[in-house]
């Protein structure tokens, strides 16, 4: 006899609901299912475990069924089945007693709800027309039965002809869901969801190549593996199946690094694996590798919100029960597990990197090109993990040696703490490039960082309030001596005219996109006769803001150089003995200095105006003297060719100048 009613719920827009907005994917319904599937079958292996059911298990697997040309779906489990009572409990009543108040009180946050309500078995009606439930509990005298619904929230309740314990839901896929009819569609579901599940998936049967085509075989394809690498002890596994697993995993990815094996139990549950994979192309990273399993059963590998970010690099499996939910249980609620777990994965994974450091420290330099991206990227979005991270945190010269941050402070101290008691750390950022620099550092004594990576801008910043009385000075940011200054430098005199002639002489034979500082210092007479810097403070900053993080004005600001001129090189003398020469008895006078103490407005105005007027002249000339002096355009050409900076017509000059300089030289 059939009986009929009414799901639970006061509203009949609930099957529009599930149908449409509660699952991000409507592919998520085969992994509900199977899932609950299996959760049956796991009951019934503990009911006999425990001894209250006393019978033959029998086949366990959990059976995948398709019928393409009829368009149904069968998902059948031997689990612990249920009665017809159960079957109002469980699915009529969907888990909470007023649909109206619930659709009310989470219609802004619709895909937010179905870890609350217990709603998955309800996902098959986002693929189909129809759904059957045959079932028959594991009870003694049990009798079979049969739940049919057509997507309304009328169902119908008769007896079954199942003659065997569990269940079997068919699925009559909807003509806008045939996708979910095809075979291949269906086998890459459940590779991608079920392929760890603890209890056999079986989809069909095997099939080999014969006679020109792939022909089924009597072996049944079992789709899943139900003891993955991440459920044994560590201690039975050996380093070349950790491997075999990540290549099961990423088939395409070279060898990782490292590789740590999570394993928790209190105060929640957590088993995985995690791999630190090669980094070679800088910030051209792969996220979202994680695979988070839920009881072997994939859930997502967006897992943003359960590691830090930094470790969103990280390949590899997590699997915990704890980790809670929504409806399609495919994004995480905020729940203190989550915060938990999230800073035991980050622990682990510094115990893990300094268990290396202390035990494999030669491994670890060799791979350190690799993870160097990764730590830094640690270390600047997780303070606890920096502070772990300091202790192997290792820091590469240009000579290629590694150091530990202790290790290396203890190197360079002697030579290079400054007059203020600060020890310089002195690095470049393309050892080739800045190669005049870097030698000249090393004449010194000194020795010099290598920190090419995209994140060292930042790094840097993060060294200096990390290391006490350190300060961290790109080697090419200015004169090594004013880098590393042991005592307060004599600088030359020079009166205000002469201050202004220079200036202007020498940014009259400078590209004319970028803004000058210009400055007089005595280097020595065997120094270069001109250095062009950047600031420091303004190139770190630069390259910090072309990442990102709120200061992007500084990118966008012009470039700007400072121009040391080494008043003690002989050519540098020469061309200031030429310029004096030349502007001998030649000293602006200012008017304005000479006008009395009540001179009118009209007066000011007007001495201002001769002033400039003869300052004008001046600059003119002085161009003119510049542009005219050889030596100063081939030492300022020189200068700018070292940095990079001379393009154009400008290079096509130097170049013919200086082969002139070589003919003269050699010819004559």
């Amino acid at each position: 006899m059939a009986n009929k009613g009414t799901i639970g719920v006061t509203t009949e827009n609930i099957f529009p609901v599930i149908k449409k907005f509660l699952y991000s994917d409507h592919e998520i319904f085969l992994r509900e299912l199977v899932a609950n599937a299996v959760d049956a079958t796991q009951k019934m292996k503990a009911l006999a475990s425990s001894g209250d059911f006393k019978g033959e298990l029998g086949d366990l697997s959990v059976r995948i069924e398709l019928d393409s040309e009829a368009k149904t779906l069968k998902i059948v489990d031997r689990g612990i089945g249920m009665t017809e009572e159960e079957v109002d409990k469980y699915i009529n009543q969907i888990a909470f007693s007023s649909a109206g108040e619930f659709l009310e009180k989470y219609k802004d946050q619709i895909s937010n709800i179905i870890g609350h309500f217990g709603l998955g078995f309800y996902s098959a009606f986002m693929v189909a027309d129809k759904v059957t439930v045959d079932t028959l509990s594991w009870k003694e005298g049990a009798k079979a039965v049969r739940w049919s619904c057509d997507g309304s929230p009328e169902y119908e309740i008769s007896d079954s002809d199942k003659t065997d314990r569990g269940t079997v839901i068919t699925l009559y896929i909807a003509e806008d869901e045939k996708e979910f009819a095809e075979k291949g569609r269906i086998q890459t579901l459940l590779d991608k969801y079920c392929r760890f599940m603890p209890v056999p998936v079986i989809f069909g049967k095997e099939q080999e190549w014969k006679d020109g085509k792939y022909a089924d075989t009597d072996r049944d394809n079992v789709i899943n593996k139900i003891e993955p690498l991440w459920t044994k002890k560590p201690s039975e596994i050996k380093p070349e199946e950790y491997m075999e697993f990540y290549k099961a995993l990423y088939p395409m990815q070279e060898e990782p690094l490292f590789y740590i094996h999570l394993n928790v139990d209190y105060p929640f549950h957590l088993t995985g694996i995690l791999y630190f994979p090669k980094i070679k192309d800088r910030m051209e990273l792969t996220r979202n590798k994680i695979q988070l399993y839920c009881n072997q059963m994939f859930v997502t590998d967006s897992v943003e919100n359960i590691v830090p970010d930094f470790l969103t690099l990280l390949h590899g499996v997590i699997d915990s029960p704890d980790i809670p939910l929504n409806v399609s249980r495919s994004y995480l609620q905020s729940d203190a597990n989550v915060k938990k777990i999230s800073g035991y994965i980050t622990r682990k994974v510094a115990d893990r990197l300094e268990e290396i450091f202390k035990n494999e420290r030669e491994a670890l330099e060799k791979k350190w090109d690799n993870l160097k991206l990764f730590i830094e990227y640690g270390m600047l979005s997780d303070e606890k993990f920096c502070d772990r991270a300091m202790k192997f945190c290792l820091l590469k010269n240009t000579d290629g040696k590694y150091f530990s941050m202790d290790d290396y402070r203890k190197a360079i101290e002697g030579e290079q703490t400054d007059k203020d008691k600060k020890v310089v750390y002195l690095y470049a950022t393309d050892a080739v490039a800045q190669y005049p620099y870097v030698e000249a550092a090393k004449k010194k004594g000194y020795d010099v960082l290598l920190m090419d990576c995209q994140l060292d801008a930042h790094f840097v910043n993060l060294l200096e309030t990390k290391i006490e009385n350190s300060r961290f000075a790109r080697v090419d940011s200015d004169s090594i001596d004013n880098l590393v200054q042991k005592e307060e430098r004599i600088r030359p005199e020079l009166g205000e005219q002469d201050r202004s002639d220079l200036e202007v002489i020498f940014k009259s034979v400078l590209p004319s996109e970028n803004n000058y500082y210009v400055t007089a210092e005595n280097l020595g007479e065997n120094a270069s006769p001109i250095l062009i810097t950047q600031s420091e403070f303004m190139r770190r900053y630069r390259d910090m803001s072309s990442l990102g993080g709120g200061m992007n004005f500084y990118s966008e600001m012009p470039e700007s150089y400072n121009i040391t001129v080494n008043m003690q090189n002989p050519l540098i003398m020469k061309v200031m003995g030429a310029k004096a020469e030349a502007f001998a008895g030649k000293d602006i006078a200012d008017p304005v200095k000479e006008l009395p103490s009540d001179a009118t407005e009209d007066q000011k105005k007007e001495a201002q105006a001769r002033k400039d007027e003869a300052v004008e002249a001046r600059n003119s000339e002085l161009k003119d003297f510049a542009s005219g002096n050889e030596i100063l355009k081939q030492v300022t050409d020189l200068a700018l060719l070292a940095n990079g900076m001379l393009k154009g017509k400008d290079l096509s000059d130097f170049i013919g100048r200086s082969e002139k300089v070589v003919a003269d030289a050699y010819l004559k």
